[in-house]
C-alpha cells in the first residue's frame, strides 16, 4: 500500500519515531488508526446515548397523552413536512 502524506504530517510523524515512543512510521500510524476508530466508537456510543434519551422524553409525553395520532401514510408526510418547514 502507498500513501501521500503532506510535508507537515511526515514531519509530525518522523518526530513521534525521533522521540523514541514508535520505532518506525508504521507504528504510528496503526497507533493512529487504532485511536481513530476508538474515537469514532465513543461519538458512536454518545449518540446512541442521546438517541435512547430522546426516546425516553417522547415515550413519557406519549404516556401523558401528548402524542399525535397519525392514521395514514399521507398523514405521515404532512407529518414530516411541517416538521422540515
Amino acid at each position: 500500500m502507498h500513501i501521500s502524506l503532506t510535508p507537515e504530517l511526515e514531519a509530525r510523524i518522523k518526530a513521534k519515531v525521533d522521540s523514541g515512543l514508535y520505532n518506525n512510521a508504521s507504528e504510528v500510524i496503526r497507533e493512529s488508526l487504532r485511536f481513530v476508530e476508538t474515537h469514532e466508537a465513543w461519538i458512536n456510543e454518545l449518540k446512541l446515548a442521546k438517541l435512547r434519551e430522546q426516546l425516553q422524553v417522547g415515550m413519557v409525553q406519549l404516556d401523558q397523552g401528548d402524542g399525535i395520532r397519525v392514521d395514514s401514510k399521507a398523514g405521515l408526510d404532512d407529518l414530516f413536512d411541517d416538521l422540515k418547514a
